[in-house]
């Protein structure tokens, strides 16, 4: 047997990897940003206030239900739920959120970065055992595709919000500001990560065994299988975005800035 090698063609390597580029960089930037926008949305959630600007409404309030509502909020009738003494944001973002948690590639985002499970490819993980997630507490990533669906209605209710938007603080149509622009960036980045989710390529294709007897769904599936191939670019665009259009309708609600008119 030749030196260094304990078993048949397998040798002795002591090092956590042979690796000699940044491997940890990707990680590092995971958890940063990640963390970055879990402390944003935590103190917004929390904060109950400056969520609406004119027609345009934070993604992080939409829909407002909660009694403590602002009147200009209720895009859709009068406030509900006088039992909620909290910010209204806390019963909305509890499903993006679920969805985004739960969603495989972020899994494998957070699995690598916080969990270091493994951090990089070819890099050793720490851990000694692993179980999948059929334990608590990671038995609840199977309810990811009930978040799915629940983000499908989010993405509409943004969509509505984007397209009122196109009010001016009269209720007249036909006027547009750069806060309209950032709507529709919102509303079009949620889709377009949604829509490439890999649940919705299995809704769309799943459960086929000829898709020559299902053109229509072919074509669906197609379609969404292109998107899918950018998952987690859009993944970290909508993401991004998002909280930047809630610090973009907090400024102006805050008057820090107005927002600029186009028409």
């Amino acid at each position: 047997m030749a030196s260094g090698v304990t078993t048949a063609g397998r040798a002795r390597i002591t090092a956590r990897t042979m690796r000699t580029d940044r491997w940890w960089l990707l990680p590092a930037v995971t958890v940063g940003v990640l963390l970055a926008f879990i402390a944003y949305s935590t103190w917004r959630a929390f904060e109950g206030a400056h969520y609406v600007a004119g027609p345009y409404l934070s993604p992080f309030y939409s829909p407002c239900l909660a009694s403590s509502c602002l009147p200009e909020s209720s895009h859709f009738g009068e406030p509900v739920g006088s039992w909620w003494p909290l910010s209204p944001a806390l019963l909305v973002l509890v499903f993006p959120l679920g969805f985004r948690m739960t969603c495989y590639y972020y899994r494998k985002a957070y699995y690598r970065s916080f969990w270091a499970s493994p951090p990089a490819c070819a890099v050793a993980e720490p851990h000694r055992s692993y179980s999948g997630e059929s334990r608590f507490p990671l038995v609840f990533q199977n309810a990811h595709r009930w978040f799915f669906y629940a983000g499908l209605v989010f993405n509409v209710i943004l969509t509505y919000d984007a397209v009122i938007a196109f009010r001016d603080g009269d209720g007249e149509w036909g006027h547009m500001g750069l806060g309209t622009l950032v709507l529709l960036v919102n509303a079009t980045l949620l889709w377009l990560y949604s829509l490439s989710c890999h649940s919705c390529r299995h809704t769309v294709g799943g459960r086929i065994n000829a898709f020559s007897k299902h053109p229509l769904r072919y074509r669906a599936w197609t379609l969404v299988s292109r998107l899918n191939g950018n998952h987690a670019r859009y993944a970290w665009l909508s993401l991004i975005w998002v909280g930047l259009t809630d610090l973009y309708i907090r400024l102006l609600a805050t008057g820090t800035f107005a927002d600029p008119r186009f028409f």
